[in-house]
């Protein structure tokens, strides 16, 4: 239980270093955060793929790409547009067939992490 805590803490925690990161860097740099956040808004919009289908395909490519942020940032993006957790299981399955163990470690503890504390909070 206390691992599940610790897990809880590191998720939300990283979250919040996210946040934390970000707002001084717009801070410092506000016209380019500004143009960034108009351009993914823009990607992320309703589309041909509705934005369930475009947080999933921004899992998986967080997941191949390595990074921890955007993992969770993209699974907690996942959960509030619906996604169940075997959609996520599937997404998970389809990155590692193209980026081997390393894709597949993140998806087996970090992605489940996310989804087992992130999942908490919406209900």
């Amino acid at each position: 239980m206390e691992e599940h805590n610790q897990t809880r803490n590191s998720v939300t925690d990283s979250l919040y270093a996210y946040k934390v990161g970000l707002g001084a860097y717009t801070e410092k740099m506000p016209d380019l955060v500004h143009r960034f956040n108009e351009f993914t808004q823009t990607c992320f919009q309703e589309g041909t793929l509705n934005q369930k289908q475009k947080q999933l395909i921004a899992l998986g490519i967080s997941l191949y790409s390595q990074d921890e942020y955007c993992i969770i940032y993209h699974t907690k993006g996942c959960l509030d547009q619906g996604c169940t957790e075997e959609e996520i299981l599937e997404v998970i399955g389809v990155t590692a067939a193209f980026g081997g163990g390393a894709a597949l470690s993140q998806g087996v503890t970090l992605v489940q992490e996310a989804i087992k504390e992130l999942g908490q909070q919406m209900h």
